[in-house]
């Protein structure tokens, strides 16, 4: 296959990238609980996913644009980023701490806000995996079924999948593994799909034209047709 040059490649991978990472970071450190209810049904979310959403909007951008291959690359890249950060983050907490920052800090404070991170990219990397490429896959084939119109059904489409496998996955597993407690998961599962896919249909209008704008610099508009759907390949 042809290596064509690109402008912004690069950059959309870097940001996908970064918005992973934070997420992660962000999934740790708190839980919000705005103090609403959908019925029984209490309105709380990990913080992680105030940001997590953008990572499926570059997703959605990638595979639009560049096509499901070199969308592919990037998630093993952010696959690989996530499990680099998993392992310092669990390093840096098994390593004996210094005397003074035990005193104004110390290890409890560390484990109770960075301590599950490892459980937690456990669980993220799992349905990050089956997210990301579920949302690569509808999109692209949904791109080839529509002939390349109505691009907004497309980038809603495949995040109510994607979103829907990655809130399910994740939760279930970062539960087993101690990260949330067992009786909030309904609760986790529920408004944090929710809020993403919300998200996702808020950014639609900028999604859009981002996609516009991209497809002209870049002079491409990928379509999938001879694509192996098979994502353990790097190759583009």
């Amino acid at each position: 296959m042809e290596r064509k040059p690109y402008k912004y490649y690069d950059l959309v991978m870097a940001l996908f990238v970064t918005v992973l990472l934070l997420s992660n970071l962000l999934s740790s450190a708190k839980i919000i609980d705005l103090g609403v209810a959908l019925g029984p049904i209490a309105f709380i979310f990990d913080a992680g996913t105030l940001v997590f959403p953008i990572s499926y909007i570059f997703g959605d951008i990638l595979t639009e644009v560049y096509g499901y291959r070199r969308a592919r690359r990037v998630i093993w890249a952010g696959f690989g980023a996530t499990a680099l950060m998993g392992f310092f983050v669990w390093l840096t907490g098994v390593l004996p701490g210094e005397v003074a920052w035990q005193g104004y800090a110390g290890q409890s404070a560390y484990d109770a806000i960075l301590g599950g991170v490892s459980g937690l990219v456990v669980a993220s990397l799992a349905a990050y995996f089956v997210g990301e490429f579920s949302n690569s896959y509808v999109l692209a084939k949904m791109k080839i079924a529509t002939k390349g119109r109505w691009l907004w059904s497309r980038t809603i489409g495949s995040t109510l999948v994607g979103e829907g496998v990655d809130s399910i996955t994740f939760f279930l597993i970062a539960t087993a593994l101690g990260v949330f407690p067992p009786e909030i998961i309904v609760s986790l599962i529920v408004t944090n799909y929710i809020l993403k896919v919300g998200i996702e249909v808020a950014f639609t209008p900028v999604t859009l034209r981002v996609v516009s704008a991209l497809k002209r610099a870049e002079q491409e508009d990928y379509y999938d047709y001879d694509t192996q759907f098979n994502p353990f390949k790097l190759e583009v």
